[in-house]
C-alpha cells in the first residue's frame, strides 16, 4: 500500500492550530473539500483508543458520508495517529515553524481512487483548514 503526503503552513501559533483542527466546533467550519460541500457535524474523542467521527454532505443534498477512525496514538500538542475502519492509517504532525505551524499528514492510499486523485481531494481540506484558520 503506497502513502500520500500533503502538508500545509499555517500562519497561526501550534496551539491555535492544534485547537482548530482537532476541536468539533472548528472542524465543521473546514472539514470539507469545495464550497458545495458542508460537514454538518463531528465529534472527536482525542485520545488513544477514541474515535473521530465526521459527518459529510453535498450541500444540495445528493451525496454524503461519514468518515470515521479509531486513535492508535495522540501526542497533544504535537501529532496523532488513526485507522480507518478498512485498516488504512492516517499521521498527522503539527510542527512550530516561527510563528507559523506545519502540519503535515501521511496516509494510506485506497485502491478505488487514483492516488492523485486522493491527494488532491485531502489537500484541499487541508487547504480549507489553513484558510479558515487563518481567517478566525
Amino acid at each position: 500500500m503506497s502513502k500520500i503526503h500533503i502538508e500545509v503552513l499555517v500562519s497561526a501559533p501550534r496551539e491555535k492550530v492544534w485547537a482548530y483542527y482537532t476541536e468539533p466546533r472548528h472542524i465543521t467550519n473546514w472539514n470539507f473539500a469545495s464550497p458545495d460541500w458542508a460537514c454538518p457535524s463531528a465529534s472527536n474523542d482525542l485520545k488513544a483508543g477514541g474515535k473521530y467521527e465526521a459527518r459529510m454532505e453535498a450541500k444540495d443534498g445528493s451525496f454524503g458520508f461519514d468518515f470515521e477512525a479509531t486513535y492508535d496514538a495522540v501526542e497533544p500538542g504535537r501529532a496523532f495517529s488513526y485507522t480507518m475502519p478498512d485498516g488504512r492509517k492516517v499521521k498527522t504532525t503539527f510542527l512550530a515553524e516561527g510563528a507559523k505551524t506545519k502540519v503535515t499528514t501521511e496516509f494510506d492510499a485506497e485502491s478505488q481512487n487514483s492516488e492523485e486523485m486522493q491527494k488532491t481531494g485531502w489537500q484541499a481540506i487541508l487547504d480549507n483548514f489553513k484558510a479558515y484558520t487563518e481567517k478566525n
